[in-house]
């Protein structure tokens, strides 16, 4: 069987003189009020964290039903082209995450990124 890959950093698009790679602009960070946050260069996550005391940054691609949610490192750089959730400590500390709360947070995400793009 052949194997298909996808990158999630690029896509291909089909122009009339050949086609070309788009880069993502952007990588995205949601925070619990719906706010969506922009940044066009990778910055640290602790960039973020720092103005946002008591919170911590995951990435939506790393979020598991039934889970601990895994903390972005503070000195890594955040990924053009992906999403982020700004969590409260106090409320993804001690218990792993529930399909409600991704729903939450994915309805956050589709939110915000539908009224950014609108």
């Amino acid at each position: 069987m052949g194997a298909c890959t996808s990158s999630p950093r690029s896509k291909a698009i089909k122009g009339g003189r050949g086609d070309f790679i788009r880069r993502p602009s952007t990588a995205k960070v949601i925070h619990m009020d719906g706010r969506m946050q922009e940044l066009k260069v990778p910055v640290a996550a602790k960039n973020i964290t720092s103005q946002n005391p008591g919170h911590f940054l995951c990435s939506s691609e790393s979020m598991s039903i039934n889970t601990w949610v895994p903390h972005v490192p503070d000195e890594e750089k955040l990924q053009l082209g992906q999403i982020y959730f700004l969590l409260p400590v106090s409320q993804f500390h001690n218990k792993p995450i529930t399909l409600k709360d991704l729903c939450v947070l994915a309805i956050k995400a589709s939110s915000a990124i539908g009224d950014h793009d609108s």
